[in-house]
């Protein structure tokens, strides 16, 4: 009996020694397969970014490639495209015409004073009687405004027709000083759209140049000969309506300028009337 006891106790130990054995199979089993699918997982992943990342890069530069230049690079071509030396010339006339309207711009906002406290001063010297004060005011402040100004006080011992006679000359050389230069400016948005017409002639006389010597009507020949006359017509009018904007600007800042002049003088009419009355009605007698 006992011996049939430890027989069936050896052939119990011996199946659970192989169960045991089994399952730490099974299990290493799955924890390499686990461990290849990882691998593998891994490995998929990598690719996968690895193409994600080439595909970018060239996206990238596509979108580099494709990207448009900018607008300095695509006039300089437009520039080289519409013939150099007719668009030099159509350069030079536009370069020429903005230093006339920066120097006149330049110099009318220097001419600008504030009007109103100007001569709200002029009047307060002359309430008081100080007329040599408010000559050295005048002296002392820049633009047409105070010279108009100054003018009038200088011929206040004059009759009132004198005074008004001499403000109406001296403003009228002052107002041609404004308008000094002008006449370039005007000359320039004339030449700009003409030499851009005469490089489109020129285009054109070119275009058949070309055909007569090849012989044949040929599509690019004749493109060649039109992109020069259109490039440089274009190039003609932007010069001439740029000048032509300045130009307005201008003559606006000149016609406020001559307003100031002329409201200025009706002024210091009326100061200088009122100063002699008081000058007569206090009994004193000027210079």
């Amino acid at each position: 009996m006992k011996k049939l006891i430890a027989f069936f106790a050896i052939i119990f130990m011996l199946t659970c020694n192989q169960v045991v054995v089994a399952q730490e199979n099974s299990i290493s089993d799955s924890v390499e397969n686990v461990t290849v699918a990882d691998s593998e997982t891994m490995s998929v992943a990598d690719s996968a970014l690895k193409e994600i990342a080439d595909f970018a890069a060239a996206e990238g530069l596509d979108a580099e490639g494709e990207e448009s230049p900018g607008a300095h690079q695509v006039l300089k071509t437009k520039f080289i495209e519409g013939n150099p030396w007719f668009m030099s010339l159509v350069a030079m006339t536009l370069i020429i015409g903005l230093t006339f309207c920066i120097e006149r711009i330049v110099y009318l906002l220097l001419s600008e004073i504030n009007t109103r406290r100007f001569l709200k001063d002029i009047d307060l010297l002359m309430e008081k009687g100080n007329k040599e004060a408010a000559k050295e005011l005048c002296r002392n402040t820049r633009g047409p405004v105070a010279s108009v100004c100054y003018q009038a006080l200088s011929r206040i011992n004059e009759s009132s027709e004198a005074i008004e006679r001499s403000v109406a000359a001296y403003g009228s050389v002052l107002a041609s000083n404004l308008e000094k230069g002008c006449q370039w400016i005007t000359l320039c948005i004339s030449v700009a759209p003409s030499l851009g017409f005469l490089g489109t002639v020129v285009g054109m006389v070119m275009a058949f140049d070309d055909i007569r010597v090849a012989g044949d009507i040929s599509t690019s020949i004749v493109a060649e000969g039109m992109q020069v006359a259109l490039i440089t017509t274009i190039f003609g009018i932007i010069a001439a309506v740029v000048l032509q904007v300045f130009y307005n600007y201008i003559l606006s800042r000149i016609d406020r300028l001559v307003a100031q002049m002329e409201e200025a003088a009706i002024t210091m009419l009326d100061m200088i009337a009122r100063y002699k009355q008081s000058s007569n009605g206090n009994g004193r007698v000027d210079d």
